[in-house]
């Protein structure tokens, strides 16, 4: 059942699934075949990951083709709005199960829920052409025995690389655990991924795959973003029109190294504030963290406690607020009013949050590592900076000292998401790249 390489694509070659397709798919007539299409996502929340699917989602709708979205959680409440208003399918499966036991076992928990969502796009009416599997592979050889759809599985990142092993007794829960995360990526009919940072950890991660994947870039849905009217209501922040502030959006996550942003921020704050002719820049600077939420996770309801702790002994409380989960008028007004973006992961596998603030043509300053090296140009869209709070804090100051050159970046980012990042460009390669597996095999 599994497969040693994967078919040859229309061309002669994956450089056209690399770049990006200027046409649309067309089976072997020259005529696009509308598909029927189910996607795996283990929760349909807020996140990088959830903006990837939900795009891909409305990328192959909007080529004709049915799509439905198989999840084993959604809560309208943190979730991005195409998924509750109505515009994409969603149906919900496994929820029942427990996310975890004790606090402990949840990627064991993660893998059985989504083989119970699995089962339910098996038992579906109708057969689905391809069906798009993300994040947990584990359900790929179940889907490939009892159906007679087409698997691409979309790798963010090796799971096996994201957990901690602080103790004998997690590493011996983890090999199991990633012999299987390898084996079951092995019998999917193609693996696209979301960088060639990512396709070079896949390849190094996974050595008994000898096929490379193909890289698949995300994509910004740049009308949607022009579309959607900012809204600050309901957000904590300073009231006044003085405001300068500095953002970061990203998960409540401690590998995410959101207190980089809070230090490089003190530092910013003590360098302005001791010069007479910044000082009054340092009396309207303000930090936001706004980003992913959830009450119900032991690790984002600690690491908001401790961020604040840590804003709390330098004396930043009335200078950072903390936005938990937002929705889309939110996030349009915050990328707006913000003067830069603060992207503080190392070895990020993409990260479409620098492209959001590019389009909304704000400098990035991030981490000069993993995806970033492939979405931030060096002193022309933004600042690629080692993650310590003394170079970040620098950008920091040029962006704020120097407003001229700062909207010049900010303008350069905006045509740099446009020519490269467009929603357009990625619809046209996914739907090419679909096309090619179900008249492949």
């Amino acid at each position: 059942m599994r497969r040693d390489k994967y078919p040859q694509d229309n061309d002669d070659d994956d450089d056209d699934d690399n770049r990006g397709s200027s046409g649309s798919s067309s089976n072997n007539d020259g005529k696009h075949k509308c598909l029927r299409v189910a996607f795996l996502h283990p929760d349909l929340g807020i996140g990088g990951a959830e903006r990837l699917v939900v795009d891909a989602a409305l990328a192959l709708k909007a080529k004709g083709h049915d799509v439905t979205m198989y999840t084993s959680r959604h809560d309208p409440r943190r979730s991005f709005k195409e998924t509750h208003n109505g515009e994409l399918k969603v149906q919900v499966a496994g929820s029942f199960f427990p996310r975890s036991i004790f606090n402990r076992l949840m990627v064991v928990c993660a893998i059985i829920r989504n083989l119970l969502c699995a089962m339910s796009i098996v038992f579906a009416r109708g057969s689905y052409d391809v069906i798009v599997v993300d994040q947990i592979s584990a359900s790929i050889p179940l889907l490939r025995l009892l159906t007679r759809s087409k698997i691409l599985f979309y790798c963010h990142f090796p799971d096996k690389l994201l957990t901690t092993r602080e103790s004998i007794v997690k590493r011996l829960y983890r090999v199991p655990v990633d012999w299987l995360e390898e084996y079951t990526t092995s019998w999917a009919h193609r693996t696209v991924v979301n960088s060639n940072f990512t396709a070079s950890i896949f390849r190094d991660s996974f050595p008994s795959i000898k096929v490379p994947p193909s890289v698949l870039y995300p994509c910004l849905n740049l009308q949607q973003y022009d579309n959607t009217k900012p809204s600050r209501d309901g957000l904590d922040l300073p009231r006044g029109e003085n405001h300068t502030i500095i953002l970061s959006i990203n998960r409540y996550e401690r590998k995410k190294n959101l207190g980089l942003a809070l230090e490089a921020f003190s530092l910013t704050l003590k360098k302005l504030g001791a010069d007479s002719t910044t000082a009054s820049a340092a009396e309207d600077l303000h930090l936001v963290f706004a980003g992913g939420y959830d009450p119900g996770l032991r690790e984002n309801v600690e690491h908001l406690q401790e961020l604040k702790s840590r804003a709390q002994t330098l004396g930043l409380l009335n200078r950072v607020s903390f936005v938990c989960s937002f929705n889309e008028e939110q996030r349009s007004w915050l990328l707006r009013n913000s003067v830069c973006l603060a992207y503080t992961p190392s070895n990020e596998h993409f990260g479409i949050t620098p492209l959001e603030g590019m389009y909304m043509r704000m400098p990035v300053v991030a981490v000069n590592s993993g995806g970033p090296l492939e979405t931030v140009k060096h002193e022309q869209t933004g600042f690629l900076c080692q993650p310590n709070a003394k170079q970040f804090s620098e950008a920091f100051n040029k962006i704020i000292t120097n407003s001229k050159n700062s909207k010049a970046m900010g303008d350069a980012g905006r045509k740099w998401v446009e020519s490269q990042f467009s929603f357009t460009h990625f619809s046209n390669q996914l739907d090419h790249i679909v096309q090619t597996i179900v008249l492949s095999y």
